[in-house]
């Protein structure tokens, strides 16, 4: 490796790891001063030195977390015990669906070939009509 490609490592390596971090709060303070619209985008990006880019790629985000965060009012989430409870509830209901299925499959061949006969079950299924 060449002295100047080992310096260029070096500097992108210190970059790399003294890049500042913004918290959650310090994005949407930025995001929502350059809502106001009291400095023009530019100026505020400059005074934080951030790019426009980055400020733009925050804001879409905010605003898209605002907008599904109010979509999620009308479509509420489960938490996971709901989740628990509608998963053995589902469970019941496709044992129930499965029972009948097949008490269904047993029955129709048997009621079909006439009036009298006898079930797979061993029922007598004659029908007093």
């Amino acid at each position: 490796m060449t002295k100047q490609a080992s310096a260029e490592a070096t500097v992108r390596n210190i970059r790399r790891k003294t890049r500042r971090k913004y918290s959650a709060e310090e994005k949407i303070r930025i995001v929502l001063e350059g809502l106001r619209g009291e400095l023009t985008i530019a100026e505020l990006c400059r005074r934080e030195g951030k790019s426009e880019n980055l400020y733009y790629r925050w804001s879409k985000d905010f605003l898209e977390a605002g907008k599904s965060h109010l979509v999620g009012d009308i479509k509420r989430e489960a938490n996971s015990k709901q989740v628990k409870s509608l998963r053995q509830e589902n469970e019941q209901l496709k044992q129930l669906v499965a029972e009948l299925a097949l008490k269904n499959k047993v029955l129709t061949p048997a009621l079909a070939g006439g009036a009298r006969g006898k079930s797979l079950l061993g029922m007598d299924t004659t029908l007093d009509v």
